[in-house]
């Protein structure tokens, strides 16, 4: 399988404006992410797509490849989605978000092999939960999987439920990489929400509405996403012992 990362990153961000732009330990934000990305073994190419010249012309200039895209996406799915339509040959195309740093190239290569299970539509990354504080924070997105790693549900609830009490149960947080094989990309974008995923606020739940497989991989590395300025600070001390 030929596999293409696409980064989308957006100017307008309502919590962090010009986001992909900061400076993190001397270079933008999102030059530690391309970073990352092209030393994923499995990824042929790396590009970012932006709805803004001046990500694009920075892009450029730390000598990456960028695209302009519309500035009308509601998502970076569909941004990805336009992306993607410019790599003929790919037959994987990879959803890296722009504010990744802490990204590993590991992590790129395992949700890239969650595709090699040809009943897969899409694949993605799952981390083990360790305590009760992460379950019951409704920004930990849980995943619940069947015995052969599909997805068949995610939500911010503590889920499964132990009835029997006890310990922390066997549960699953998801982390928002995604693999896709071309056509269902554009598939998932092309169909309308659902009522979970208008619900909950996750778009995966669309997918999984209308029918579509999702393989998730496990891993045990962490990440950040950022999304506000302390949260800049946060994965700035994480790089520092970055190994």
């Amino acid at each position: 399988m030929v596999a293409v990362v696409v980064i989308p990153a957006r100017y307008r961000s309502s919590r962090f404006p010009g986001k992909p732009l900061v400076p993190l330990n001397g270079k933008p934000l999102i030059w530690h992410v391309w970073e990352k990305a092209k030393k994923a073994r499995l990824a042929r190419d790396v590009l970012i797509a932006t709805d803004d010249r001046r990500i694009y012309r920075e892009c450029l200039d730390f000598g990456a490849r960028a695209v302009m895209t519309s500035d009308a996406h509601p998502s970076g799915t569909d941004r990805v989605a336009e992306a993607a339509k410019g790599f003929e040959e790919a037959d994987v195309i990879v959803n890296l978000q722009g504010d990744e740093p802490l990204i590993r190239p590991e992590m790129i290569d395992a949700v890239i092999e969650a595709l090699y299970d040809g009943r897969a539509d899409m694949g993605t990354l799952v981390k083990r939960i360790e305590s009760r504080e992460e379950f019951e924070d409704p920004n930990v997105v849980k995943a619940v999987l069947d015995e052969e790693g599909f997805a068949l549900y995610f939500s911010r609830s503590p889920i499964p439920y132990n009835r029997d009490g006890g310990g922390l149960p066997a549960a699953w947080k998801h982390i928002g990489i995604y693999s896709y094989r071309k056509e269902a990309l554009a598939r998932l974008t092309a169909l309308r929400p659902t009522g979970l995923e208008e619900t909950e606020k996750l778009e995966q739940l669309r997918a999984l509405g209308h029918g579509m497989k999702i393989k998730a991989r496990q891993t045990r590395f962490e990440t950040i996403g950022v999304d506000t300025p302390e949260d800049l600070i946060k994965v700035g001390k994480w790089l520092n012992s970055y190994s």
